[in-house]
């Protein structure tokens, strides 16, 4: 809802209402308090491609996949009618009633991503690929006990603050869905409500882009921090030594 209701206001309110650092911001804010309302229930499992590659790892039962992919589909769905709900009579006002993907009045990215113009469909798959390379190694840097992990209790703040960052550098091109869950829900509202199925057709049918590479750049994420951070840490001594240091033993 944050981060929808931020672009909406960007894009109806022709940028004198906010700008992309707004959005930016609105989407960190989304994730901190996401995170925050569920991660003692779940661990905050917002993001499809991260619960499937905890999946894959063994980290998350696999009975339990089917129901979080449930829950994150209805969340963002909800939140996509939320935010047209709140918006409906400045989308008509805009838009003259016609609902469109592309052109001058274009409203449909408002709810979902699509490529910038001057991108490709490999170009935006690097994009979003490397994006989501980035959002897997920096949670699990955030929350690595073995190394120099976040103080307990700011960890929802700096995943907030590190999806600011993603968006700050890597916007440009895609949007940075970097999230299947934030892409495809919205998607199929906008398909139901006036859009039709050009949501789906646009920037050379786009929409398979931010399923995929989400979850390529996750699981590299993950080979990323075990290559180079996690197998290198080694565990603090019990008798409190920091790391590295030789431990001796005195008769």
């Amino acid at each position: 809802v944050f981060g929808l209701s931020s672009v909406a206001q960007v894009v109806l309110g022709k940028e004198d209402f906010g700008q992309h650092l707004s959005i930016n911001l609105a989407f960190g804010i989304g994730v901190t308090l996401g995170i925050h309302a569920a991660g003692g229930i779940s661990g905050a499992h917002l993001n499809a491609a991260i619960t499937l590659t905890y999946c894959l790892l063994g980290n998350l039962p696999w009975r339990k996949l089917p129901a979080y992919l449930i829950g994150q589909f209805l969340g963002s769905f909800m939140a996509a009618a939320t935010v047209y709900g709140i918006y409906y009579e400045a989308l008509y006002e805009y838009t003259k009633g016609n609902f469109t993907v592309m052109g001058p009045t274009a409203t449909a990215s408002i709810f979902c991503t699509y490529p910038a113009p001057h991108v490709s469909l490999v170009g935006g798959f690097f994009t979003e690929f490397m994006a989501t390379t980035m959002l897997l190694l920096g949670i699990l840097i955030i929350h690595d006990e073995k190394n120099n992990a976040a103080l307990k209790g700011t960890q929802a703040l700096l995943t907030g603050i590190l999806v600011l960052g993603i968006g700050l550098g890597m916007g440009l091109n895609t949007g940075y869905a970097i999230n299947p869950s934030r892409d495809l829900p919205p998607r199929i509202f906008t398909a139901i409500a006036g859009w039709g199925m050009d949501v789906f057709r646009a920037g050379h049918y786009w929409w398979w882009v931010p399923l995929t590479a989400p979850i390529l750049g996750s699981l590299a994420g993950v080979l990323i921090h075990k290559l180079f951070i996690d197998f290198h840490n080694q565990p603090v001594p019990e008798s409190g030594n920091e790391k590295g240091q030789t431990v001796v033993e005195s008769s």
